[in-house]
């Protein structure tokens, strides 16, 4: 089963819809994930976070 991250959080720098969170809306700045959303998957976190997904586009990156 993959980890959880724990602690980290993460920033949207480019518009999605999360189609594995009930089609929720993130906009740029939106802190990834939003309060009451599930908690994302270390492979989730991965994808977003690199250019392996739907969009082709890097979509969130970790919060300094």
């Amino acid at each position: 089963m993959p980890k959880k991250q724990e602690g980290k959080k993460y920033i949207v720098i480019h518009d999605f819809k999360d189609l594995k969170d009930n089609g929720k809306i993130y906009i740029t700045g939106d802190v990834f994930p939003k309060p009451g959303s599930k908690k994302p998957s270390a492979s989730r976190i991965k994808e977003l976070s690199s250019k392996s997904n739907n969009i082709g586009k890097q979509l969130i990156k970790e919060q300094d």
